[in-house]
C-alpha cells in the first residue's frame, strides 16, 4: 500500500485464530467538520409508568437508588425521556407531584435532563398546566422541555379519543394543551410529536396523513412562536421482532443494509425536511426490534449496532437518540436481574463507547476499503483529541480482520487505542464483553485503559469488535 501523507498507526490486537485480513485507509478531515455532538446526546427514555411506586412504594427513580443513578453516570447518559404508551393509557395512574419529586431527585443526582410527556389522550389540559407549573417552578435546572402525547399517528391512538381522529384533529387538540401550559409556565418549552410510525423504512406502517408523516407536518405547523425545540420520532428498524429469528437479528443489526437503506428512508423522507424548516430532530424512542429478540437485541450485536447508530444519526446532526427501556424486555439497555440488581445489556456498552469519543465536533471520513468489508468508520475532532471510531462488522465464517490505516494531517505521532471486544468475536454472546479492557459494573467507575499504539503500522480491528484510537492534536 501506497504512504500517504499524515499519521499512520498500529495497535497489536492479535486474533485467536488465522483469518483473512482487509485493508482500510482511513482519510480524516477531507471536508469542514460538522456541528458539535450535543452535551447530552446518550439517552434513554422510559415509560410514565416507571415513575410511579411499586407496591412496597419504592421509586425506580430515586436518588437513593444507587445503582441505577451509578450506572447511568458510568455508561454517560445525560438525557432522561419520560413518555412511551403508559403516558397515555388510562390503567396507570398519571404521576404527581411526590412522583415528579422523586424523579427529578434522580435526575439531580445521574446529572441528566429530563424530558417529559403529559397525556394527551383523554386527558385535562388543566390538570397538565397545573404538573407543569409545579415542575417548571421546581426543576426548571433538570428539565430539558415537556411533550405532549405519543404517537399520537397510529390508527388504534384515534379509536380511544373522540377529539383525535386525524392529524388536524390532533394538531386542534395539542394546540389547546401548549396554550394551557405556556399560560402557567410563560417560558415553556416543547417538543413533539413522538411520531410511532418512521415509514418509509421497510416494513414500517404508513401512517402519512396527505401523503407527508405527522413529523414533518408538526415542524410545519407547530414551530412557530419559538416554542418548539426539537421534533421527535420513533425509529424501531428492524419493526416487530415476532418471527425473527436469533441470526436473522444479527445479521440485519450488522447488516451494510441498515445503512444504507433503512436510516436513509426515514432521513430522507422526513427529518431531512423537518430540518429544512431550521428545527432539529431527536429520536426519542428507538431500538432494534420492538419488544426486542432474545440472544440478539440483548447480545454483543447490539453494542455494535448501537454505537453505529448514534454515530450515524450525529452525521445527521441529530440532537440525541434514547434508547427505549420498558419492564423489562430484551431491548432495554438497563435492567434488575432476579435479586432485584441493576445490570446492564451488551448495548450498553455501545453507549459508553460514544461517550468517551463524542465531545467534539464530526470529522469527514473517506474510506478506502478494496475488499469491501462490512466495516464503518466516524471521527470526532475535541478540543485536544482526534477520536476515530471504526467497527469491524464482519461475523460470519468469511469474516475478515480489518487493518486500518488512519491519515490525519497535524496531528501528533502520540495515539492510544480502546477495543470494545467479546470473547471468540461471538456477536450473540450475553456476557464477557469489554471497553479496553474492563467491564461496566454497578457499584463503581469503569477501570478501562488505552493502549499506547505504534506508529507507522495499520490499527488490526478484529471481526465483530470496535476500535477507538485517540490521536493528540498538534
Amino acid at each position: 500500500m501506497k504512504r500517504l501523507p499524515g499519521l499512520l498507526l498500529a495497535a497489536g490486537l492479535l486474533a485467536g485464530t488465522a483469518m483473512a485480513q482487509s485493508p482500510v485507509t482511513l482519510t480524516i478531515g477531507a471536508k469542514a467538520p460538522g456541528a458539535p455532538i450535543p452535551d447530552d446526546y446518550i439517552g434513554l427514555s422510559f415509560e410514565t409508568s416507571n415513575l410511579l411506586p411499586d407496591k412496597d412504594g419504592k421509586y425506580l427513580f430515586s436518588a437513593g437508588n444507587k445503582q441505577l443513578v451509578s450506572l447511568f453516570k458510568t455508561v454517560g447518559i445525560k438525557n432522561l425521556r419520560v413518555g412511551g404508551g403508559t403516558a397515555e393509557d388510562p390503567r396507570y395512574a398519571i404521576p404527581g407531584p411526590a412522583d415528579i419529586d422523586q424523579l427529578f431527585a434522580f435526575a439531580k443526582a445521574a446529572d441528566v435532563r429530563v424530558i417529559y410527556t403529559f397525556r394527551l389522550l383523554n386527558g385535562d389540559k388543566n390538570a397538565v398546566a397545573a404538573l407543569a407549573k409545579y415542575i417548571q417552578q421546581h426543576y426548571r435546572a433538570q428539565l430539558e422541555y415537556f411533550c405532549i402525547g405519543n404517537e399520537p399517528d397510529w390508527h388504534s391512538y384515534h379509536n380511544k379519543d373522540p377529539e383525535i381522529t386525524d392529524y388536524p384533529s390532533y394538531l386542534h387538540k395539542w394546540r389547546i394543551f401548549a396554550d394551557a401550559i405556556c399560560v402557567a409556565v410563560p417560558e415553556a418549552k416543547f417538543g413533539g410529536p413522538d411520531t410511532g410510525s418512521d415509514y418509509p423504512v421497510p416494513k414500517a406502517k404508513d401512517t402519512d396523513y396527505n401523503g407527508a408523516s405527522w413529523t414533518e407536518h408538526f415542524a410545519l405547523d407547530a414551530h412557530t412562536g419559538g416554542r418548539l425545540m426539537a421534533v421527535l420520532q420513533h425509529d424501531y428498524i428492524g419493526q416487530g421482532a415476532k418471527g425473527v429469528s436469533i441470526q436473522e437479528a444479527i445479521d440485519a443489526m450488522l447488516s451494510a443494509n441498515w445503512i444504507t437503506v433503512n436510516y436513509p428512508a426515514l432521513y430522507n423522507q422526513v427529518l431531512a425536511r423537518v430540518q429544512s424548516e431550521h428545527l432539529a430532530y431527536r429520536m426519542t424512542e428507538c431500538n432494534d426490534y420492538t419488544g426486542g429478540v432474545d440472544g440478539a437485541s440483548n447480545a454483543f450485536a447490539s453494542a455494535l449496532w448501537a454505537l453505529d447508530y448514534m454515530y450515524w444519526q450525529a452525521e445527521h446532526r441529530a440532537l440525541g437518540v434514547n434508547f427505549h427501556n420498558k419492564r423489562w424486555i430484551y431491548t432495554d439497555t438497563i435492567y434488575p436481574d432476579h435479586s432485584g440488581n441493576f445490570q446492564i445489556n451488551p448495548k450498553a456498552y455501545g453507549l459508553k463507547a460514544f461517550e468517551l469519543c463524542s465531545h467534539g465536533s464530526e470529522e469527514p471520513v473517506t474510506i478506502s476499503n478494496p475488499g469491501e468489508i462490512n466495516l464503518t468508520a466516524y471521527a470526532v475532532r475535541g478540543a485536544k483529541n482526534l477520536f476515530v471510531t471504526i467497527i469491524n462488522k464482519t461475523h460470519d465464517a468469511s469474516a475478515s480482520e480489518a487493518d486500518v490505516t488512519i491519515v490525519a494531517d497535524k496531528m501528533k505521532s502520540q495515539a492510544e487505542a480502546l477495543f470494545l471486544i467479546v470473547p471468540n468475536g461471538d456477536p450473540a454472546a450475553r456476557k464477557g464483553m469489554t471497553l479496553g479492557g474492563a467491564s461496566i459494573s454497578n457499584d463503581g467507575p469503569w477501570l478501562g485503559k488505552w493502549t499506547p499504539v505504534t506508529a507507522n503500522k495499520p490499527v488490526k480491528v478484529a471481526p465483530s469488535s470496535a476500535a477507538i484510537v485517540r490521536i493528540a492534536a498538534d
